[in-house]
This record gives structure tokens, sequence and C-alpha cells, in this order.
């Protein structure tokens, strides 16, 4: 048996090669998009035709997508990382399409993205190095880090990595999210609402999974609770924040900074007024883009596809019901 799959994640194609070698040698053909994506509608349809399989990035898996022709032969979607938001997992189980992710494998280099981010936001790294470069000597009067509170928004394994962090600056860490976590409270997180978490933070670290409930969590009310003195950090998904309110916030120095590497559109559209909004840092969805972290991402997903192919269960299926559909495309053996 010979699969086509399709390879929209970028992490699995420049830090993949024993995720390649998995599928090749298991008599996979591998088919590479160049281009940014992610992909989604007509476009992720002309790519779909005659494939088997498809090693995503957070490419859209819309209802739509999953019932066209183009997506017939489609048996499995193979998330590169957690995010799942724009796949249809309702539509996927009725078209007999799995489904899968690989949760636990990216926290430490999320956690350690974000860190790097809070303290290059904190102490004017990259403008003062941009100043060098340019032939200046910009030096900037930064903020504190040791000793002062974190808010973590979305406690759960990246948000208590992010905590772990934390104490080792000796930083309060304040968290919100549904539930308190015994967990995250073993590290010193205390849960308290939203609203304390914005008002007392001097760092605020979004990292709540995105649902009907959290889209727009952080908007023009919740910007104007945080401190003047305040920075806020974003690795989690765009569409948890308002960004049009964020950049007035910066203009407005309601807040003294802010951190992105995730946006409601991605690749952030050139026009985008958040390019030019001051003291913002600006990255490219790039936290979970480190070498050992991709190759066991890619590693799973890829095992992921090569475990379907051969009628076994895959690990981490997002959609299980649909191993009990007359409609599942790959029927498992035994």
């Amino acid at each position: 048996m010979s699969w086509k799959v399709l390879i929209t994640a970028s992490g699995a194609e420049v830090s993949g090669e024993q995720a390649q070698r998995l599928l090749r040698d298991s008599g996979c053909e591998l088919v590479f998009v160049t281009g940014a994506g992610p992909f989604g509608g007509n476009e992720l349809l002309g790519l779909l035709e005659g494939k088997d399989a498809a090693l995503a990035s957070l490419d859209g898996y819309s209802a739509e997508v999953l019932a066209a022709p183009a997506a017939a032969s489609l048996k499995i979607v193979a998330r590169w990382g957690v995010g799942y938001d724009r796949v249809d997992l309702a539509a996927a189980t009725q078209n007999g399409i799995v489904v899968t992710y690989t949760p636990g494998l990216l926290d430490e280099a999320v956690a350690d993205y974000t860190f790097a981010l809070l303290l290059a936001l904190a102490r004017g790294i990259c403008e003062s190095a941009r100043s060098v470069q340019e032939g200046g000597w910009k030096r900037i009067l930064g903020a504190d880090v040791a000793g002062k509170t974190l808010g973590v928004i979305g406690c759960g394994r990246i948000g208590q990595a992010v905590a772990r962090r934390a104490r080792g600056f000796n930083m309060r860490v304040l968290a919100y999210g549904p539930r308190a976590r015994p967990e995250a409270e073993a590290l010193g997180a205390q849960f308290v609402s939203l609203g304390s978490l914005l008002a007392e933070s001097d760092f605020v670290s979004l990292h709540a999974a995105l649902t009907s409930q959290s889209r727009g969590l952080i908007g023009e009310r919740e910007l104007r609770t945080m401190k003047k003195t305040a920075f806020l950090i974003n690795t989690a998904r765009g569409a948890l924040l308002d960004e049009a309110a964020l950049g007035r916030a910066l203009r407005e120095q309601q807040i003294a900074g802010a951190a992105l590497d995730v946006f409601m559109d991605e690749p952030l559209p050139a026009g985008n007024p958040l390019r030019s909004a001051p003291n913002l840092l600006l990255s490219p969805h790039q936290s979970s883009f480190a070498r050992d972290t991709g190759e066991r991402v890619s590693l799973a997903a890829a095992q992921a596809i090569v475990d379907l192919m051969r009628g076994r269960r895959p690990h981490n299926v997002l959609n299980p019901l649909v191993f009990e559909s007359p409609r599942l495309r790959r029927p498992l053996k035994g």
C-alpha cells in the first residue's frame, strides 16, 4: 500500500528528516507545498486532490473542505502541533476522516520562547540591538523582571511551563482559567479572577486554547484594566486578542508594550496597523520552531499517518467516534 502525503507544516520540512524517512520507508509519496500558509478554502482543495493524508499546519479544514470531492481520498489530518480550532472535528467524523495532534511535545519550546519575548520586551533588547547595528548607541531604560508579578491566562501544560520559569525569577504568579489546577497551584500559581489578574500583573501571558468562549478574551476593557507599566505577551492564538484594541492601547500608552507571535491573519498582511504600532515586538508564529522539538513533533505526526495506513489506531486522536462510523475511510485491522 502506498499513500500520497501532503505536507503543509513547514516544521516537518525543515526539521523533520526522521519523519520524512519514516514515511518514505513505509511506502509513502511526499508532496511538499512551497509558499506561505496556512491554507484554506479553494487553495487547500487544490492541494488535496488525490492525497491520502495531510501532515498539516494550521490549515482551514472546514466542513466544506472535508466534504468536497477534492478531499474524497483523504483519510487522516495529522496536525503538526496542538491547535485544532481550524479543523471541523464533527465534519471530519461525519466524513470518516481521522484527526490527530501532538500534545505535550511543544510545551518547553513555547515556554522558552514566551520568556524570551518577555525578557526582550521588558529590557528593550531588540530596539537597542537595532540601534547598534545601524551605527548608534541607544540604551533602553528597561523594566525589571525579577520579583514582579506574572499573570498566566490559560494554565495548562504550556502555561505551567511558563510558571516554572517564572519561579527562577522569583516572580509572583497569578493564573486564570476555567478552573483551578492543582498542578499549577503546586508551582505557586494563585488562581484569581481575570479582572484581578489584569489589574495586578506586571506581565500578562496568554496560553488559553481558542474556543467560542475565549475568542476576543482580551479587548478594550481588559487592556484598560492593565497597569500602564504592564506588558502583554501572546504565543497562543491571535483570536484571543482584539488586535485593533491593542493597537489603540499601545498608541495611547494604556500599557507599556506587547509581544505577539500569533495573529488573526497569518502571515500578517503588509498593511496591518500592528506593523507600525509603538512598543510592539512581532515574530512570525515561531514559538514552537526549535530543532529538537520540531523533530519530535514531526515524527509523532508522521507516525500517526503510518499507523492508520497500516490499519492501526493512531495515538492522540481528536475525534475517536470516527472509528465507530461506517464511513471510516481506513478501517482498522482486527
